[in-house]
């Protein structure tokens, strides 16, 4: 029986337009008047994910920040945040490479510092809760969850991920979207998250269903008891989990949750 239903949004439930599907809600409703546990696993920071599921915050829980945090009843049942000194080291070397912006990624709020333009539109998109900050001094005032970093000469993968993985020691890095990678404590991953969450909520991996799109959810297909892929999830990810369901373009996961209602 499927208890919890853990899922990435950028390229897994959300369609290439970004807008939550119509049907979302109401399905959460339903899966939460059969007692599953609903869990938005994703990226994005707390903050924006507590705004775009709102109708239902009451009712789900959220891991945010790559499984920086986790929360659940209203309350931070797991956080795994990367130490200032740490966060320091790797903001001097993205600082040392062109086309990489930093973004702080902290509990209740981001932080960046740089200029340019096209970095200013996009993270003003991708954060609700956003202020210019110098980083270097955010990193010891503040708990910092991971430091995102908007690649200015996309795909990532071709560029900031291949350039910060070999100078960047003692952390993960790595690419999280098209144009973001995301580098943090080495043990933080949304597959830690969504065991500390099984634990809380007391579910076996085997009643515990995911989905994903790319390496960052690998750890939380894994740690799940059935795994799935969009069939437009990246290649390396697939290779590790056979499971597939239709494209994000095509509402695979949507489809797939109806199947188990």
């Amino acid at each position: 029986m499927v208890k919890l239903i853990a899922t990435d949004l950028d390229g897994t439930l959300l369609p290439p337009s970004k807008i939550i599907p119509d049907e979302t809600f109401t399905l959460i409703e339903k899966l939460y008047a059969r007692g599953i546990v609903f869990a938005p696993a994703s990226g994005r920071q707390l903050p924006n994910l507590k705004k775009l599921f709102a109708p239902v915050l009451d009712k789900i829980a959220i891991i945010a920040e790559n499984g920086g945090l986790c929360l659940y009843g209203g309350e931070i049942i797991f956080s795994e945040p990367t130490p200032s000194d740490a966060v320091r080291y790797a903001l001097e070397i993205i600082r040392g490479e062109n086309d990489l912006h930093p973004v702080l990624s902290c509990t209740d709020c981001a932080y960046y510092e740089d200029d340019d333009k096209l970095f200013i539109e996009t993270v003003r998109r991708s954060y609700s809760s956003l202020k210019k900050a110098n980083l270097a001094e955010t990193a010891v005032r503040e708990t910092v969850l991971k430091i995102s970093v908007w690649d200015g000469k996309p795909p990532c993968s071709e560029h900031g991920g291949k350039i910060l993985p070999p100078k960047i020691h003692g952390l993960r890095t790595m690419v999280s979207g098209y144009d973001w990678l995301d580098v943090c404590i080495s043990t933080a991953n949304k597959g830690r998250a969504l065991c500390a969450l099984m634990q809380r909520l007391g579910v076996d991996k085997s009643e515990c269903v995911a989905f994903g799109d790319h390496m960052n959810d690998l750890e939380m297909l894994l740690a799940s008891g059935q795994a799935y892929v969009t069939a437009n999830a990246f290649g390396g990810l697939k290779a590790h989990i056979k499971n597939e369901v239709p494209s994000n373009a095509e509402f695979g996961v949507i489809q797939k949750i109806k199947e188990f209602l």
